[in-house]
């Protein structure tokens, strides 16, 4: 079986995480780029990916890679690409991208070029002058850094953080990416208690649950290549088979706490769509008076920023109560809390252990992590 080049793009910071994934997935020749991370797989791959990620945006299947400063070596560089092996005559093969410290600086433009390039291939190979695109999408992707082009097909459709289990959110959403992310940082494997004081929409403990249960996250959504006709339905199967397989059922003690009682029901109810919520219990519960029993445990959490939810002074006085809270915890629990507050460790009383930058979307934040990291 052909093998071929995968990107799975990411937020930036976590590479080394979806690197690590891609290792445990068996793919060859994983690299690590910023933002990024490449692979080597075959056709089978694809569903793989797709269904065990849990840190990566989408799997793309590169195409081709050269250099272009003019629009005319984009446009031969993109008709270099046999594209009737992936697009068939019927297909829709729309054309987004991004271009960064490049000569070809206007994304219009780029996207009118490939598209063109495209279609002038895709019509040379099928003997026609009009494509009418009806059929299933085949969306091409590109981008331009330093006026090297990559030229890739997205097997996902939407990005792979909509697992289908997040309907609506509480307004300042996490994506699941970074709550997996964030979780898989604090070192959690399901055996020591885990919370969340400021539990929102409830992704972090429904991403610790689906983590702890070793399920893979994209079981119940669909994906752009299960369209496709050049990819054999029976690898969708296979895959969803394989990661089953793998799944562990054991007792878990997973909590998630908010002092807002709309966000509970919601949380318990995208729980319920995750189905795990015989894995997670939520509450109402006000974080600054946190406490626990237990003499171990992780607490990863995202408490609002002062950006949306409430105004910077407080948040600082909320960071002020609950590092308290924390401060009385036996001492082998481990912290971790996400937050883009410039002044975090001021307000919360405690200098973190490790400090670890990340990105909420566009925001540039930090995970600051207590006690053993």
């Amino acid at each position: 079986m052909n093998t071929f080049m995968f990107e799975i793009p990411c937020l930036l910071g976590l590479e080394k995480l979806v690197a690590d994934e891609l290792k445990k997935l068996n793919m060859a020749d994983v690299k690590a780029e910023n933002g990024r991370v490449t692979c080597r797989g075959t056709l089978a791959d694809i569903p793989r990916l797709n269904i065990n990620l849990r840190c990566g945006a989408r799997v793309l299947i590169v195409l081709n890679q050269f250099k272009a400063t003019t629009f005319e070596e984009l446009f031969q560089g993109t008709r270099a690409v046999r594209w009737q092996d992936w697009i068939p005559q019927k297909g829709e093969f729309p054309v987004k991208g991004y271009s960064i410290n490049s000569q070809l600086s206007s994304v219009p433009a780029c996207q009118s070029i490939i598209k063109k390039a495209a279609a002038q291939k895709l019509g040379e190979a099928y003997h026609t002058e009009w494509l009418d695109e009806s059929g299933s999408r085949y969306q091409i992707r590109f981008s331009i850094m330093k006026d090297e082009v990559h030229l890739c097909l997205d097997t996902s459709g939407e990005g792979l953080y909509k697992r289908g289990y997040r309907a609506v959110n509480n307004g300042a959403p996490l994506r699941e990416t970074l709550a997996a992310a964030m979780v898989l940082l604090s070192g959690y494997k399901g055996r020591d208690p885990f919370c969340d004081p400021f539990c929102g929409s409830g992704t972090i403990p429904i991403e610790a649950a689906l983590i702890a249960k070793n399920r893979a996250p994209g079981l119940n959504r669909e994906f752009a290549a299960e369209g496709w006709s050049n990819l054999n339905k029976k690898y969708w199967m296979d895959a969803a088979s394989e990661a089953m397989d793998k799944e562990f059922d054991r007792v878990y003690e997973i909590w998630g706490g908010d002092i807002d009682p709309r966000c509970v029901e919601l949380a318990r109810a995208n729980a319920e769509k995750a189905e795990v919520e015989d894995t997670v219990n939520f509450e109402q519960y006000d974080a600054r008076r946190f406490y626990s029993t237990a003499d171990y445990g992780r607490l990863v959490t995202n408490p609002p920023y002062g950006e949306r939810m409430m105004d910077k002074k407080d948040a600082a006085d909320l960071y002020k109560a609950f590092g308290h809270s924390v401060s009385l915890l036996p001492p082998g629990w481990r912290v971790s809390i996400l937050s883009s507050h410039t002044e975090f460790e001021q307000a919360f009383g405690q200098k973190a252990r490790k400090k670890r930058k990340l990105y909420n979307g566009m925001m540039k934040c930090d995970l600051f992590m207590y006690g053993k990291v």
